[in-house]
């Protein structure tokens, strides 16, 4: 029988009654430990945590992920900049270095930001005061509405409702879809203030794979940025990381 797939749901910030945790994302969780296989066997094997401190105030999960047996991160970051210490973010480049999947993501302005120190993976984010969008026109406030948050904030909609989506030419594997009529992947949640993402210079592996529109201005924007599998002189080569 074939080994599940070990992921981590990991968010960058302590449990907090009554505001994000790694709670919040119960439904996903459920979903993939339900997956099954053609003979029944589960195909994934879900662990869901929050962040946690030692005494030296690093994560232990992830500041030692390098060395662990998990084979993809989902990286939910969703602190101001304090979520992951220099040692946490080596464990999390580390184990980018053995082979290994990461999935980012994070919400507006400056949410998430202490993934800058994540080499590729956080190159892929612009937030307001960290890595900024290179494009000077995209950095202004894209959400009316909510006035206390700043850029990045695309307008795709109200939570728990739907978009749908740009995909771009060719269709990448990670957004085809068999059982849909268009055979890819149409629509993805909304949320009123999606951060900002883009493609690094310098690297040749990333790309946009799908983007949003912003109902407020109308203005497309990036919603997935994909780096595909790089083989390395390395034995080992970097799987797909994605933002």
């Amino acid at each position: 029988m074939k080994k599940p797939i070990r992921i981590l749901l990991q968010t960058t910030i302590p449990k907090t009654e009554d505001d994000w945790s790694i709670g919040r994302f119960s439904m996903l969780r459920e979903y993939l430990a339900s997956v099954q296989d053609e003979g029944g066997n589960n195909i994934f094997e879900v662990t869901a945590r929050d962040r946690t401190s030692d005494d030296e105030g690093n994560d232990p999960i992830l500041s030692n992920l390098g060395e662990s047996d998990f084979d993809q991160l989902w990286l939910f970051a969703l602190d101001v900049g304090d979520g992951l210490t220099e040692k946490d973010q080596a464990g999390i480049r580390a184990f980018r270095q053995q082979g290994k999947g990461i999935l980012t993501t994070r919400d507006h302005q400056d949410m998430g930001c202490s993934m800058c120190g994540l080499g590729d993976i956080g190159d892929l984010h612009y937030f307001h005061t960290k890595n900024p969008d290179p494009d000077q026109t995209r950095c202004d406030r894209d959400d009316p509405y909510t006035t206390y948050i700043s850029w990045p904030n695309y307008h795709s909609g109200a939570n728990g409702d739907y978009q749908k989506i740009i995909p771009i030419d060719p269709i990448h594997p990670t957004l085809k879809n068999p059982h849909s009529p268009t055979g890819t992947i149409e629509f993805f949640p909304t949320h009123p203030h999606e951060g900002g993402i883009g493609v690094p210079p310098g690297n040749p592996q990333a790309q946009v794979i799908a983007m949003g529109k912003s109902l407020v201005t109308r203005r497309d924007f990036n919603l997935i940025v994909a780096i595909d599998r790089t083989k390395r002189a390395s034995p080992v080569s970097l799987d797909r990381g994605s933002a």
